[in-house]
């Protein structure tokens, strides 16, 4: 779908989009419709008792006699003063979501300064953009069949705006946000018999072209820098693991001395990335096994984040680092009760083979840590069920040994409405990972604290770095549409993350 921008000309024929405000207050562009159109809108809303321009309301005119138009969509705002991004970003969804199907090529939707709200027209035209945008996703790529239907029939979106240009050059930033949500979300989209460790690896080596350096570690390095851990979990596969770096350099390195030296010091993102997990020897049920295609989601995020801050060039430097497996039984799978070394030099009792993901993730961290010495970590992983218990299928769950971190982090995802809340750690819970036989066990061997004991695991492994754990086991696959986010592959975490590093590391 083509997005636009164009002065406010309302057209004479085609669809256009206008909006109300809470008690059916017509907003400039309504009011010169409704004019237009002799009061058919005005007299729509009268004779729609229910319709009071209430957020996510709309009301339907088709072919409004007298007019050329053939469909005009009418749109609450919800009251002025409560209007934000995520608010507008919905209604572009909802939009995309009313009309994407309808038949129609082209839309235009009239976008307003409002009384009361804080945000310019430029800038509220941007955001509605983007949410039509993030609606617009599909992952059809293996459909040979589909009914006409069902295709969505949108080409073009054009926003009707007072200053065009100003509101174009607000949305470059944003659609570079929506180019890597839509590569995570195609990428946890994808089957595993085509997305598997080597093919992820190469898919993050497309980044080269916006300028990220791309570094893939086969098996043989991985064995050298003594990853016992992640090779552990990768053994009973015949595909080889894989441990890709990838840097963007949006600082120069060491620039300066004191808090601009700070400044490049690198954020490093680190991603769990198991592209198909079906426990290993500790094998899942079968049922909805096939679900497990995306338990690479956390690799997923931090390959979509790193393209979302080169194709904006942020102004900061930033690793990300996923390692790379897939979790298979076989005659030469990892069982339970064997014991690993990690790249640390800490002893591992695998207890359960199905306790994959943060075995990967014990090695990648502390090779993050050792390499890069980065000022803060933060990774992602699909990793515990007892997560989704504890917060459902809406928030992801946060941990941290660093307030400051988990503030920063709680800020950012309010404001994108990527929500997160933060779990404890504890030494209490550490206590129930140890082990008789090694250094610790990858599992309590209890039911109780299960997202907890996972993450106090992964903290031995950062020394001290100021660091957060996102499990997004609930989040990162949808079971139905939400207004900027089509069920299937969420891409929760792409935005959450651009948004925090933009508004507390980035170089303004």
């Amino acid at each position: 779908m083509k997005i636009s921008f164009s002065k406010p000309q309302l057209p004479e024929s085609g669809v256009v989009v206008v909006s109300v405000l809470e008690g059916g207050k017509l907003t400039p562009s309504a009011a010169a419709l409704d004019k237009q159109l002799k009061g058919a809108i005005g007299r729509a809303i009268k004779a729609a008792p229910r319709f009071k321009g209430k957020k996510d309301q709309s009301l339907t005119l088709l072919a409004p006699g007298g007019s050329k138009l053939d469909h005009v969509l009418v749109v609450g705002l919800g009251k002025g003063d409560e209007i934000d991004a995520t608010r507008l970003q919905g209604l572009g969804g909802q939009i995309y979501a009313e009309l994407g199907t309808r038949g129609h090529a082209t839309v235009e939707v009239a976008v307003d300064a409002i009384e009361g709200c804080a945000m310019t027209a430029p800038d509220m035209a941007a955001e509605v953009a983007f949410g039509a945008r993030l609606r617009s996703y599909r992952f059809d790529k293996y459909l040979t069949k589909e009914e006409k239907d069902d295709k969505p029939s949108l080409k073009s979106l054009r926003i009707l705006t007072p200053d065009a240009a100003k509101t174009k050059g607000r949305f470059e930033g944003l659609n570079a946000i929506a180019d890597g949500v839509f590569l995570t979300r195609d990428l946890v989209s994808e089957p595993a018999n085509v997305l598997y460790p080597a093919t992820l690896a190469d898919q993050a080596k497309t980044l080269t072209e916006l300028g990220i350096d791309v570094e893939v570690l086969g098996k043989a390095q991985l064995e050298k820098l003594g990853m016992g851990a992640l090779l552990g979990v990768a053994q009973g596969s015949v595909r080889e693991p894989r441990v890709v770096v990838m840097r963007w350099q949006g600082l120069p390195n060491g620039a300066g001395k004191g808090k601009a030296a700070k400044d490049a010091e690198p954020i490093a993102f680190i991603g769990k990335g198991v592209t198909f997990d079906t426990g290993g020897i500790s094998i899942k049920p079968a049922g909805g096994m096939e679900d497990m295609k995306w338990d690479m989601g956390g690799a997923g995020v931090v390959i979509g984040l790193m393209k979302a801050l080169a194709g904006r060039g942020a102004k900061v430097n930033v690793v990300g680092i996923i390692g790379l497996v897939e979790n298979m039984p076989s005659g030469s799978a990892q069982r339970p009760g064997d014991i690993v070394k990690s790249m640390s030099g800490q002893t591992i009792e695998v207890l359960n083979t199905d306790a994959e993901g943060r075995l990967v993730l014990a090695d990648v961290l502390w090779y993050c840590k050792d390499r890069f010495k980065p000022r803060l970590m933060v990774d992602l992983a699909t990793l515990t069920g007892a997560i989704i218990i504890a917060l459902g299928e809406e928030l992801a769950g946060l941990f941290s040994n660093n307030d400051e971190l988990a503030q920063r982090l709680f800020a950012a995802g309010e404001a994108v409405g990527e929500r997160v809340w933060r779990m404890p750690l504890d030494d209490e819970y550490d206590k129930m990972l140890k082990s008789d036989a090694a250094d610790v066990k990858n599992i309590s061997g209890g039911r109780s604290a299960g997202s907890i004991t996972a993450a106090q695991f992964l903290q031995r492994f950062v020394d001290g770095t100021p660091w957060a754990h996102l499990d997004i086991a609930g989040v990162t696959w949808g079971k139905k549409d939400k207004p900027t986010v089509p069920k299937g592959g969420t891409a929760f975490g792409v935005r959450l993350l651009d948004r925090f590093v933009a508004d507390f590391y980035e170089k303004k």
